[in-house]
């Protein structure tokens, strides 16, 4: 099953040349999800590839503008280029009332519904939950209500052995069964065991989204082991009481953070403009984590590689 991020925008509070604020596409069994849509975000989807007609699902972590400000230029594009699909919100409950007032005030009303699903930032919620995968959303400790996005993939069916199929001459209806883990009794007689015809199919993985946030162990219990660990490193160590002054972390706290958690992979964005190259970030957070990467835009990530 594909289980992968594209990196869209990587800045923090304002954009520089070349990064854009927050946005990321995540491909789960070629199911589009947006996490996050700063501005110009729908210049970054048409550069990279990455259709809106595809999304039906939009996650915003909090409403801090480099989180939120390309959403209403997005869905009004959805609405102009004929979109009638419901589209479900993931978000902080105060985003429905920016939406109504740009709606009102633009004398607009969208050919397709919104679905608001709204995140409380105190506690753990499972948000989504279909054959794919189940969300959770993760607390976090920022200026404002905040909360970062856990994706789970569910355990897959067993796989078939397609020799031994054929060579058994399996009928295709035994299929699903056999997948669920049944053996299989022969018109001989003869019983072929579950395991001898099919292989376990690859363990679920995980995919945890930690947007702005100070460095809080409050958090780390339900990230742990995650696949593939995205975590927001605004400024280098040497800025630390500035991090902490405007609740985000350095890159060597996110470092620590994926030690800690032991996570397999740790990918760093969120990067302060003052910061023109990133080399330095990297090498912080590589000094504690060393199998870390930079949310590089347009750069894509295979989830559990």
């Amino acid at each position: 099953m594909k289980f992968e991020v594209t990196i869209l925008g990587s800045s923090s509070a304002t954009p520089i040349f070349n990064r854009n604020p927050s946005a990321q596409a995540l491909n789960i069994n070629e199911r589009l999800y947006l996490i996050d849509c700063g501005e110009g975000t729908q210049q970054q989807m048409l550069r990279f590839d990455v259709k809106p007609s595809r999304i039906d699902h939009i996650f915003i972590s909090h409403l801090h503008g480099d989180h939120y400000l390309g959403l209403v230029g997005l869905l009004s594009s959805m609405h102009l280029n004929g979109r009638t699909k419901p589209l479900k919100l993931v978000c902080p409950p105060e985003l429905k009332e920016i939406i109504d007032l740009q709606l009102k005030y633009s004398d607009t009303t969208l050919q397709f519904d919104i679905d608001f699903i709204f995140t409380d930032a105190s506690r753990v919620q499972v948000i989504l939950d279909n054959p794919d995968i189940i969300v959770e959303t993760i607390p976090l400790d920022h200026r404002i209500a905040c909360t970062g996005f856990l994706f789970r993939e569910k355990r897959r069916l067993r796989k078939i052995i397609k020799e031994k199929i054929a060579d058994l001459d399996i009928p295709v209806e035994y299929y699903a069964a056999i997948k669920k883990g049944a053996d299989y009794l022969a018109p001989n007689g003869k019983l072929y065991k579950n395991a001898d015809i099919t292989i376990g199919a690859d363990e679920p993985k995980t995919y945890a989204y930690c947007s702005d946030t100070m460095y809080n162990e409050n958090y780390f219990a339900q990230i742990s082991n995650a696949d593939l660990l995205y975590h927001e490193s605004t400024f280098l160590n040497n800025m630390l009481d500035r991090a902490q002054g405007t609740y985000h972390t350095t890159a060597l706290q996110a470092g620590e953070v994926a030690l800690k958690t032991h996570a397999k992979k740790l990918l760093i964005g969120h990067f302060s403009a003052r910061y023109k190259t990133l080399n330095e970030l990297l090498d912080e957070a590589r000094s504690v984590f060393p199998d870390t990467e930079l949310a590089v835009e347009g750069k894509t990530f295979v989830i559990g590689d």
